[in-house]
Protein backbone atom coordinates (compact mmCIF):
# COMPACT_ATOMS: atom_id res chain seq x y z
CA UNK A 1 0.00 0.00 0.00
CA UNK A 2 1.12 3.56 -0.71
CA UNK A 3 2.55 4.98 2.53
CA UNK A 4 0.58 8.23 2.37
CA UNK A 5 -2.73 6.39 2.11
CA UNK A 6 -1.83 4.46 5.24
CA UNK A 7 -0.92 7.53 7.31
CA UNK A 8 -2.94 9.43 9.86
CA UNK A 9 -2.58 12.93 8.35
CA UNK A 10 -3.43 15.89 10.58
CA UNK A 11 -3.07 19.52 9.52
CA UNK A 12 -2.78 21.89 12.46
CA UNK A 13 -4.20 24.88 10.58
CA UNK A 14 -6.25 25.44 7.44
CA UNK A 15 -7.93 28.81 6.85
CA UNK A 16 -9.22 28.25 3.33
CA UNK A 17 -12.37 29.61 1.71
CA UNK A 18 -14.30 26.52 2.73
CA UNK A 19 -16.60 24.97 0.15
CA UNK A 20 -17.34 21.55 -1.28
CA UNK A 21 -14.46 21.89 -3.74
CA UNK A 22 -12.06 22.43 -0.82
CA UNK A 23 -13.54 19.48 1.07
CA UNK A 24 -13.13 17.30 -2.02
CA UNK A 25 -9.50 18.39 -2.21
CA UNK A 26 -9.02 17.44 1.45
CA UNK A 27 -10.21 13.95 0.63
CA UNK A 28 -8.03 13.86 -2.50
CA UNK A 29 -5.04 14.80 -0.35
CA UNK A 30 -5.74 12.08 2.20
CA UNK A 31 -6.20 14.55 5.07
CA UNK A 32 -7.51 12.63 8.08
CA UNK A 33 -8.26 15.72 10.18
CA UNK A 34 -7.60 19.45 10.17
CA UNK A 35 -7.96 22.44 12.46
CA UNK A 36 -10.22 24.69 10.37
CA UNK A 37 -10.50 28.36 11.27
CA UNK A 38 -13.98 29.70 12.00
CA UNK A 39 -12.98 32.95 13.72
CA UNK A 40 -10.18 35.48 13.13
CA UNK A 41 -11.25 39.05 13.88
CA UNK A 42 -14.91 38.28 14.60
CA UNK A 43 -16.62 38.88 17.93
CA UNK A 44 -19.10 36.57 19.63
CA UNK A 45 -22.11 37.04 17.33
CA UNK A 46 -20.21 36.83 14.03
CA UNK A 47 -18.34 33.76 15.26
CA UNK A 48 -21.64 32.10 16.14
CA UNK A 49 -22.77 32.84 12.58
CA UNK A 50 -19.61 31.18 11.26
CA UNK A 51 -20.18 28.09 13.41
CA UNK A 52 -23.77 27.91 12.12
CA UNK A 53 -22.33 27.92 8.59
CA UNK A 54 -20.04 25.05 9.54
CA UNK A 55 -22.98 23.05 10.86
CA UNK A 56 -24.53 23.43 7.40
CA UNK A 57 -21.26 22.28 5.83
CA UNK A 58 -21.39 19.14 7.97
CA UNK A 59 -24.97 18.40 6.89
CA UNK A 60 -24.47 19.20 3.21
CA UNK A 61 -21.15 17.35 2.90
CA UNK A 62 -21.60 14.40 5.22
CA UNK A 63 -20.14 12.12 2.57
CA UNK A 64 -16.83 13.97 2.91
CA UNK A 65 -16.70 15.46 6.42
CA UNK A 66 -16.96 14.34 10.01
CA UNK A 67 -17.17 16.80 12.90
CA UNK A 68 -14.39 16.14 15.42
CA UNK A 69 -15.06 16.56 19.12
CA UNK A 70 -12.76 13.82 20.43
CA UNK A 71 -9.66 12.05 19.19
CA UNK A 72 -11.77 8.94 18.68
CA UNK A 73 -13.65 10.93 16.02
CA UNK A 74 -10.35 11.27 14.14
CA UNK A 75 -10.02 7.49 14.15
CA UNK A 76 -13.58 7.22 12.86
CA UNK A 77 -12.82 9.69 10.07
CA UNK A 78 -9.81 7.61 9.02
CA UNK A 79 -11.90 4.45 8.93
CA UNK A 80 -14.65 6.15 6.90
CA UNK A 81 -12.29 7.84 4.41
CA UNK A 82 -13.59 11.24 5.48
CA UNK A 83 -11.85 14.37 6.74
CA UNK A 84 -12.39 15.15 10.40
CA UNK A 85 -12.96 18.86 11.01
CA UNK A 86 -11.75 20.43 14.24
CA UNK A 87 -13.30 23.89 14.59
CA UNK A 88 -10.71 26.42 15.68
CA UNK A 89 -10.29 30.13 16.40
CA UNK A 90 -7.26 32.19 15.42
CA UNK A 91 -8.21 34.81 18.00
CA UNK A 92 -9.76 34.77 21.45
CA UNK A 93 -11.71 37.92 20.62
CA UNK A 94 -14.91 35.88 20.29
CA UNK A 95 -14.83 35.28 24.06
CA UNK A 96 -15.30 39.04 24.49
CA UNK A 97 -15.57 39.77 28.23
CA UNK A 98 -17.10 36.45 29.29
CA UNK A 99 -14.84 33.50 30.09
CA UNK A 100 -17.98 31.36 30.29
CA UNK A 101 -18.07 31.46 26.50
CA UNK A 102 -15.07 29.10 26.47
CA UNK A 103 -17.23 26.21 27.63
CA UNK A 104 -20.08 27.27 25.36
CA UNK A 105 -17.86 27.18 22.28
CA UNK A 106 -16.34 23.87 23.42
CA UNK A 107 -19.85 22.41 23.51
CA UNK A 108 -20.37 23.69 19.96
CA UNK A 109 -17.31 21.75 18.80
CA UNK A 110 -14.44 24.25 19.09
CA UNK A 111 -11.28 22.36 20.02
CA UNK A 112 -8.40 24.79 19.41
CA UNK A 113 -8.17 28.53 20.15
CA UNK A 114 -5.31 30.94 19.51
CA UNK A 115 -5.18 33.52 22.28
CA UNK A 116 -4.50 36.58 20.11
CA UNK A 117 -4.19 37.34 16.41
CA UNK A 118 -1.28 39.67 15.61
CA UNK A 119 -2.34 42.49 17.98
CA UNK A 120 -3.70 43.24 21.43
CA UNK A 121 -6.99 41.89 22.72
CA UNK A 122 -8.39 41.42 26.23
CA UNK A 123 -6.26 38.29 26.73
CA UNK A 124 -2.81 39.47 25.69
CA UNK A 125 -0.63 40.83 22.91
CA UNK A 126 0.04 39.73 19.33
CA UNK A 127 3.32 39.35 17.50
CA UNK A 128 3.23 42.65 15.55
CA UNK A 129 3.41 45.11 18.46
CA UNK A 130 5.21 45.64 21.79
CA UNK A 131 4.18 42.82 24.09
CA UNK A 132 2.58 43.73 27.42
CA UNK A 133 2.13 40.12 28.43
CA UNK A 134 -0.80 37.99 29.50
CA UNK A 135 -3.60 39.89 31.22
CA UNK A 136 -5.38 38.82 34.37
CA UNK A 137 -8.35 37.96 32.20
CA UNK A 138 -5.96 35.98 30.01
CA UNK A 139 -5.02 33.84 32.99
CA UNK A 140 -8.72 33.23 33.59
CA UNK A 141 -9.23 32.21 29.95
CA UNK A 142 -6.29 29.79 30.06
CA UNK A 143 -7.58 28.16 33.23
CA UNK A 144 -11.00 27.71 31.63
CA UNK A 145 -9.52 26.32 28.39
CA UNK A 146 -7.52 23.83 30.45
CA UNK A 147 -10.62 22.86 32.42
CA UNK A 148 -12.94 22.18 29.48
CA UNK A 149 -10.28 20.80 27.13
CA UNK A 150 -9.51 23.40 24.46
CA UNK A 151 -5.97 23.37 23.05
CA UNK A 152 -4.20 26.73 23.45
CA UNK A 153 -2.53 28.05 20.28
CA UNK A 154 0.17 30.77 20.35
CA UNK A 155 1.23 31.05 16.70
CA UNK A 156 0.37 34.75 16.21
CA UNK A 157 0.94 35.65 19.86
CA UNK A 158 3.73 37.91 21.11
CA UNK A 159 6.80 36.43 22.83
CA UNK A 160 6.07 37.66 26.36
CA UNK A 161 2.39 36.71 26.25
CA UNK A 162 3.41 33.32 24.83
CA UNK A 163 5.95 32.66 27.57
CA UNK A 164 3.50 33.60 30.30
CA UNK A 165 0.75 31.48 28.70
CA UNK A 166 3.07 28.47 28.48
CA UNK A 167 3.91 28.85 32.17
CA UNK A 168 0.26 29.35 33.15
CA UNK A 169 -1.16 26.35 31.29
CA UNK A 170 -1.29 22.96 32.99
CA UNK A 171 -1.95 21.25 29.65
CA UNK A 172 0.08 21.22 26.41
CA UNK A 173 0.04 24.35 24.28
CA UNK A 174 1.07 24.76 20.66
CA UNK A 175 2.49 26.96 17.98
CA UNK A 176 0.17 25.28 15.49
CA UNK A 177 1.55 27.01 12.38
CA UNK A 178 4.93 28.71 12.54
CA UNK A 179 8.42 28.67 11.05
CA UNK A 180 11.83 29.11 12.69
CA UNK A 181 13.43 32.55 12.80
CA UNK A 182 16.68 30.64 12.42
CA UNK A 183 15.77 30.22 8.74
CA UNK A 184 14.21 33.66 8.20
CA UNK A 185 13.78 36.65 10.47
CA UNK A 186 10.13 37.66 10.61
CA UNK A 187 7.83 38.76 13.46
CA UNK A 188 5.67 35.66 12.84
CA UNK A 189 8.60 33.24 13.01
CA UNK A 190 9.77 31.87 16.35
CA UNK A 191 13.32 31.99 17.67
CA UNK A 192 15.19 28.83 18.57
CA UNK A 193 14.86 29.76 22.25
CA UNK A 194 11.08 30.19 21.92
CA UNK A 195 10.75 26.86 20.16
CA UNK A 196 12.85 25.06 22.75
CA UNK A 197 10.94 26.71 25.61
CA UNK A 198 7.50 25.60 24.46
CA UNK A 199 8.70 22.00 24.00
CA UNK A 200 10.61 21.94 27.29
CA UNK A 201 7.31 22.86 28.93
CA UNK A 202 5.32 20.09 27.27
CA UNK A 203 4.24 22.01 24.17
CA UNK A 204 4.23 21.29 20.46
CA UNK A 205 5.13 22.92 17.14
CA UNK A 206 3.25 22.73 13.83
CA UNK A 207 5.27 23.91 10.82
CA UNK A 208 3.65 26.23 8.27
CA UNK A 209 4.48 26.67 4.60
CA UNK A 210 2.95 30.16 4.29
CA UNK A 211 5.29 31.67 1.67
CA UNK A 212 6.08 35.07 3.27
CA UNK A 213 7.69 33.25 6.19
CA UNK A 214 9.81 30.79 4.16
CA UNK A 215 13.40 31.73 3.24
CA UNK A 216 12.74 31.46 -0.52
CA UNK A 217 9.25 32.97 -0.35
CA UNK A 218 7.18 32.31 -3.47
CA UNK A 219 10.13 30.44 -5.01
CA UNK A 220 9.90 27.70 -2.39
CA UNK A 221 9.20 24.05 -3.18
CA UNK A 222 7.75 21.19 -1.18
CA UNK A 223 11.34 20.05 -0.60
CA UNK A 224 12.12 23.44 1.00
CA UNK A 225 9.11 22.93 3.25
CA UNK A 226 10.40 19.53 4.35
CA UNK A 227 13.80 21.10 5.07
CA UNK A 228 12.08 23.61 7.35
CA UNK A 229 10.29 20.78 9.15
CA UNK A 230 13.60 18.98 9.56
CA UNK A 231 15.14 22.12 11.08
CA UNK A 232 12.41 21.97 13.73
CA UNK A 233 12.94 18.24 14.29
CA UNK A 234 16.68 18.71 14.76
CA UNK A 235 16.02 21.57 17.19
CA UNK A 236 13.30 20.15 19.45
CA UNK A 237 13.00 16.45 18.62
CA UNK A 238 10.92 14.26 16.34
CA UNK A 239 8.16 13.74 18.92
CA UNK A 240 7.30 17.43 19.19
CA UNK A 241 6.76 18.53 15.57
CA UNK A 242 3.86 18.25 13.14
CA UNK A 243 2.22 19.81 10.09
CA UNK A 244 0.39 23.16 10.18
CA UNK A 245 0.22 24.31 6.57
CA UNK A 246 -1.90 27.48 6.92
CA UNK A 247 -3.57 26.70 3.59
CA UNK A 248 -5.57 29.72 2.32
CA UNK A 249 -7.01 27.90 -0.69
CA UNK A 250 -9.77 29.75 -2.54
CA UNK A 251 -9.16 33.14 -0.96
CA UNK A 252 -8.49 36.28 -3.00
CA UNK A 253 -6.85 39.67 -2.34
CA UNK A 254 -9.67 40.92 -0.08
CA UNK A 255 -8.97 38.16 2.43
CA UNK A 256 -5.24 38.91 2.59
CA UNK A 257 -6.00 42.61 3.00
CA UNK A 258 -8.38 41.76 5.84
CA UNK A 259 -5.87 39.63 7.76
CA UNK A 260 -3.09 42.19 7.19
CA UNK A 261 -4.89 45.00 9.06
CA UNK A 262 -5.48 45.41 12.76
CA UNK A 263 -8.94 44.04 13.60
CA UNK A 264 -9.42 43.55 9.86
CA UNK A 265 -9.86 47.23 9.02
CA UNK A 266 -7.32 49.31 10.98
CA UNK A 267 -3.64 50.07 10.50
CA UNK A 268 -1.63 47.83 8.21
CA UNK A 269 0.41 45.34 10.23
CA UNK A 270 2.37 43.54 7.52
CA UNK A 271 2.98 43.53 3.77
CA UNK A 272 2.38 39.94 2.75
CA UNK A 273 3.11 40.41 -0.94
CA UNK A 274 2.28 37.70 -3.44
CA UNK A 275 0.87 34.50 -1.94
CA UNK A 276 1.90 31.42 -3.94
CA UNK A 277 2.29 28.17 -2.04
CA UNK A 278 5.44 26.09 -2.54
CA UNK A 279 5.69 24.22 -5.83
CA UNK A 280 4.45 20.69 -5.37
CA UNK A 281 2.02 21.60 -2.59
CA UNK A 282 0.01 24.43 -4.12
CA UNK A 283 -3.28 22.77 -3.16
CA UNK A 284 -4.54 20.57 -0.33
CA UNK A 285 -5.02 17.75 -2.83
CA UNK A 286 -1.24 17.61 -3.27
CA UNK A 287 -0.67 16.58 0.37
CA UNK A 288 0.82 13.22 -0.76
CA UNK A 289 3.72 15.20 -2.21
CA UNK A 290 4.79 16.12 1.34
CA UNK A 291 5.14 12.43 2.19
CA UNK A 292 7.01 11.84 -1.08
CA UNK A 293 9.39 14.72 -0.31
CA UNK A 294 10.07 13.26 3.14
CA UNK A 295 10.91 9.93 1.51
CA UNK A 296 13.23 11.69 -0.96
CA UNK A 297 14.96 13.35 1.98
CA UNK A 298 15.70 9.92 3.44
CA UNK A 299 13.22 10.00 6.31
CA UNK A 300 12.30 6.61 7.72
CA UNK A 301 8.69 5.52 8.08
CA UNK A 302 8.36 6.04 11.87
CA UNK A 303 9.55 9.65 11.52
CA UNK A 304 7.12 10.32 8.65
CA UNK A 305 4.21 8.83 10.59
CA UNK A 306 4.92 10.97 13.63
CA UNK A 307 5.29 14.25 11.76
CA UNK A 308 2.35 13.72 9.42
CA UNK A 309 -0.15 13.13 12.19
CA UNK A 310 0.61 10.78 15.05
CA UNK A 311 2.31 13.52 17.10
CA UNK A 312 -0.73 15.77 16.68
CA UNK A 313 -2.95 12.91 17.77
CA UNK A 314 -1.02 12.56 21.02
CA UNK A 315 -1.10 16.30 21.75
CA UNK A 316 -4.83 16.56 21.10
CA UNK A 317 -5.42 13.54 23.34
CA UNK A 318 -3.54 15.28 26.17
CA UNK A 319 -5.13 18.69 25.65
CA UNK A 320 -8.68 17.39 25.29
CA UNK A 321 -8.42 14.79 28.03
CA UNK A 322 -9.67 12.11 25.65
CA UNK A 323 -8.33 8.64 24.86
CA UNK A 324 -7.96 7.53 21.25
CA UNK A 325 -8.68 3.97 20.19
CA UNK A 326 -5.68 3.09 18.04
CA UNK A 327 -7.37 -0.15 17.03
CA UNK A 328 -9.42 1.96 14.64
CA UNK A 329 -6.31 3.33 12.93
CA UNK A 330 -4.18 1.66 10.30
CA UNK A 331 -0.98 1.44 12.34
CA UNK A 332 1.58 -1.36 12.55
CA UNK A 333 0.84 -3.45 15.64
CA UNK A 334 4.49 -3.71 16.68
CA UNK A 335 4.95 0.05 17.09
CA UNK A 336 4.47 2.19 20.16
CA UNK A 337 2.50 5.41 19.64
Amino acid sequence: MDLHQDLVVIDGLIVSNFSRSVFEDMQRGGVTAANCTCSVWEGFRATMDNIASWKRHFRDNDDLLLEVRTTTDIATAKDANKTGIILGFQNGAAFEENSGYVELFKQLGVGIVQLTYNTQNLIGTGCYEPDGGLSGYGHEIIAEMNRVGVLIDLSHVGPKTSEEAIKASVKPVTYSHCLPAGLKQHPRNKTDDQLKFIVENGGFVGVTMFPPFLPKGVNSTVDDYVKAIDYMVNLVGVDHVGIGTDFTQGHGPDFFEWISRDKGHGRRLVELGEIVNPAGIRTIGEFPNITAAMERAGWDEPKIRKIMGENWLRVLTDAWGEAVSYTHLTLPTNREV
